[in-house]
C-alpha cells in the first residue's frame, strides 16, 4: 500500500515537473546553444544554484521542444546530479519512464543504474541492488561495453557491502582493467574499492599495495580526487595492521576532504577507527569524544552499517568501567535502536550479516542496569529521607543549644544572686511532726544546723543510717525532720549542700576554677563523678562547663 502511494506521488511530482518544463521558455541567448555547451555550463556553475537552474532548465526544454529521447534522458540525469536530495528519485523516474517509452535497451539500463546510484548514495543498498540488476538485464542485451561496466562496477560495490568480498574482488579487477584508459576517476574508485575489499579478508598487504597503487595513478593522471580516500582507506588498514598512530595521522588527514564532500559515511567510520586506536592505545577518554561523533552521525543521517555497531559496545562498556548507569542504559538503547534499523533496511539480508554481539544478551543487561537503576533510585530516596530527618534532627539541637544557652544564663544570673548556704528553720515546729517530741525536734535541728555549719556533709559515702547515728536518733525522725524543715529529701538535702559549697568556693576561690568534674566530685564527697555532674545539673539547671565558663568570664 505505501509503495503504490509513493508510486502515484511521484507520477504525481513527475507531472507537476513536465508542465513546468513545458512552460518555460528558454532565452533567446541559449536557444540555438548545443548540449554540450548547456551540459558544460551546468557544471561550471554548481557552486551557483540560481544561474545552474537555467541552464537545467534549457537543456531539458530543448529536448523536451525537440523530442530527443536521449537528450530528455541526460536533461533528467542532469537533475538527479544536481537537484536536492528529496527530489532526485523522482527525476530518476522520470528518466525511466522516458527511456522505456524508447524501447531502448542502453537507455533503460543506464536510468535504472542511475536510480541505483541515488539509492546508494541514500545507503539504501537493498533498493540499490534491485535497480542495479534490472539494469544490468537490459545493459546484457546491448553491445554497450561502457554501460555494462559501469552496471558491474555498481553491482560489485553491493557485494562489497554484502561481505562478498571475493565475487566483489573478482568484479572490481575487471572494472580497473576495463576504466584504465577510458574513465579515470571510475578507474581510481575501482583500485579504491579493491582495497577495501582485500582489508576486509585480511589480506593487509595487498590492501597497502591497492592504496599507493591508486595515490601514485592519481598523480600520472593528474587526478587527486580520491586521494583523500586511499589515506582514509590506509589509515583504517594500519589499525588491523595494530599501527595505531599511523592510523590516527592518516584518517585524520584525510577527513577535512571527505567532511567537505559530505561524505557523512566515510567521515563515520573514519571517526570510528580513529576511536578504536584510541582505545587499542589505552587512551578510553580521548577514545570517547570519536565514538560519539559516530553516534552524532547517526542521529543525524540514521547511517549505521554492521561493523559500526561496536562503537556502541565500546562505549557502553566505558561507561561501565565508570559504573555510570545512566549512560550504559542510553547507548544500550542507541544499540538496539541501531540494530532494529539495519534489520528493518536490510531484512533479506540480515541472515547473511554475522552479528559480533547477542541481541538477548543486550536485552538482559539493559534490563539489569534499569533494576539497578531502580534500586539506586530507591537508595537515594533512603539517603534523602535520612539525610531530611538528620537535617531535622540538627535543627532541634540547634535550638535546644540557644535555648538551653539563654536558659542556662538565666539560671546562672539567679544562682550568683542567692547566698551561699540555707538558713536552717528551727522556730516552729510543723503540723506534720506531731508525733516526734518537741525537744527531739529542736535537739536534731541543732544537730543538722552544726553538721552544716562543720560541713559534715563533705564526707564521702555519707547515708540517712550514717547520721542518725552519730544523732543518735532514728532514721524515721532525721528523715521527716529534713523534708519538713529543708523541703528536701535526704539524698536530695545532702547532694545539694555539696553543690552549694562547691559554688561558694568556685566564686571565691581561682584554683578550684581549673578542676576537672572528678576533682571536683572528690572535694565535694561525691561517691562517682557522673552523680556529681547529675546533681549539679538538677541543682543549678546547668552543667558545670558552662558555670565554670561564665564565672571565669565574668567575676576576676
Amino acid at each position: 500500500m505505501i509503495k503504490k502511494y509513493l508510486l502515484l506521488l511521484f507520477l504525481c511530482l513527475g507531472k507537476a515537473i513536465f508542465a513546468q518544463q513545458n512552460s518555460f521558455i528558454i532565452p533567446d541567448t541559449l536557444r540555438n546553444k548545443s548540449y554540450d555547451y548547456l551540459f558544460e555550463r551546468v557544471e561550471d556553475l554548481e557552486k551557483n544554484k540560481v544561474k545552474q537552474s537555467l541552464y537545467l532548465k534549457s537543456f531539458l526544454s530543448k529536448a523536451l521542444f525537440e523530442k530527443n529521447t536521449e537528450e530528455i534522458v541526460n536533461g533528467y540525469k542532469n537533475y538527479v546530479h544536481y537537484s536536492p536530495d528529496h527530489l532526485k528519485l523522482v527525476y530518476a523516474d522520470s528518466m525511466i519512464y522516458t527511456a522505456k517509452k524508447s524501447k531502448d535497451n542502453a537507455l533503460i539500463g543506464s536510468s535504472y543504474l542511475s536510480k541505483g546510484i541515488v539509492y546508494y548514495a541514500q545507503k539504501k543498498h537493498n533498493y540499490a541492488l534491485d535497480n542495479y540488476l534490472l539494469a544490468n538485464t537490459f545493459i546484457s542485451q546491448t553491445n554497450d561495453s561502457y554501460l555494462l561496466y559501469k552496471a558491474k562496477y555498481n553491482i560489485a560495490n553491493i557485494k562489497y557491502y554484502l561481505r562478498f568480498y571475493d565475487e566483489a574482488i573478482s568484479l572490481f579487477k575487471e572494472c580497473i582493467t576495463y576504466f584504465k584508459d577510458k574513465n579515470s576517476r571510475a578507474y581510481l574508485n575501482s583500485i579504491h574499492l579493491l582495497g577495501l575489499c582485500y582489508n576486509k579478508i585480511g589480506n593487509y598487504g595487498l590492501c597497502s599495495e591497492a592504496n599507493e597503487e591508486g595515490i601514485a595513478e592519481g598523480k600520472r593522471l593528474d587526478n587527486l580526487e580520491m586521494e583523500s580516500y586511499f589515506f582514509h582507506s590506509e589509515g583504517v588498514n594500519q589499525y588491523f595492521k595494530n599501527n595505531y598512530a599511523t592510523a590516527i595521522k592518516k584518517i585524520t588527514y584525510s577527513l577535512p576532504a571527505i567532511r567537505e564532500n559530505e561524505d557523512f559515511a566515510n567521515e563515520s567510520v573514519g571517526y570510528f577507527y580513529i576511536g578504536k586506536s584510541y582505545w587499542a592505545l589505552k587512551k578510553p577518554k580521548i577514545a570517547l569524544p570519536y565514538f560519539r561523533k559516530v553516534d552524532g552521525i547517526f542521529d543525524a543521517k540514521s547511517y549505521i552499517r554492521p561493523d559500526l555497531l561496536e562503537n556502541y559496545e565500546l562505549i557502553i562498556k566505558y561507561y561501565k568501567s565508570q559504573n555510570n548507569l545512566n549512560a550504559q542504559l542510553h547507548y544500550i538503547e542507541k544499540l538496539l535502536k541501531a540494530d532494529s534499523i539495519l534489520d528493518y533496511k536490510y531484512e533479506y539480508l540480515s541472515g547473511k550479516i554475522h552479528k559480533e554481539y547477542d541481541t538477548k544478551e543486550i536485552l538482559s543487561e539493559k534490563i539489569h542496569i534499569t533494576n539497578q537503576l531502580d534500586k539506586r533510585k530507591y537508595n537515594d530516596y533512603i539517603f534523602m529521607t535520612i539525610i531530611t530527618i538528620l537535617f531535622f534532627v540538627l535543627l532541634l539541637l540547634i535550638y535546644r543549644h540557644i535555648r538551653n544557652k539563654r536558659l542556662y544564663k538565666q539560671k546562672f544570673d539567679e544562682l550568683m544572686k542567692k547566698s551561699q548556704v540555707p538558713k536552717v528553720e528551727n522556730k516552729n515546729i510543723k503540723k506534720g511532726l506531731r508525733d516526734i517530741n518537741e525537744d527531739t525536734v529542736s535537739l536534731l535541728l541543732k544537730q543538722l544546723e552544726k553538721f552544716e555549719k562543720d560541713k559534715k556533709f563533705l564526707e564521702k559515702d555519707l547515708t540517712l543510717v550514717k547520721l542518725t547515728a552519730a544523732f543518735e536518733s532514728n532514721t524515721k525522725y532525721l528523715s521527716k525532720i529534713i523534708y519538713h524543715y529543708r523541703g528536701k529529701k535526704f539524698v536530695d538535702y545532702l547532694n545539694d549542700l555539696k553543690i552549694e559549697y562547691l559554688i561558694s568556693l568556685l566564686k571565691t576561690d581561682k584554683k578550684i576554677r581549673n578542676y576537672t568534674n572528678k576533682a571536683l566530685a572528690e572535694e565535694a564527697g561525691f561517691s562517682s563523678t557522673q552523680r556529681f555532674a547529675n546533681a549539679f545539673l538538677t541543682k543549678t539547671g546547668m552543667p558545670t562547663s558552662y558555670f565554670i565558663g561564665k564565672i571565669k568570664k565574668e567575676l576576676p
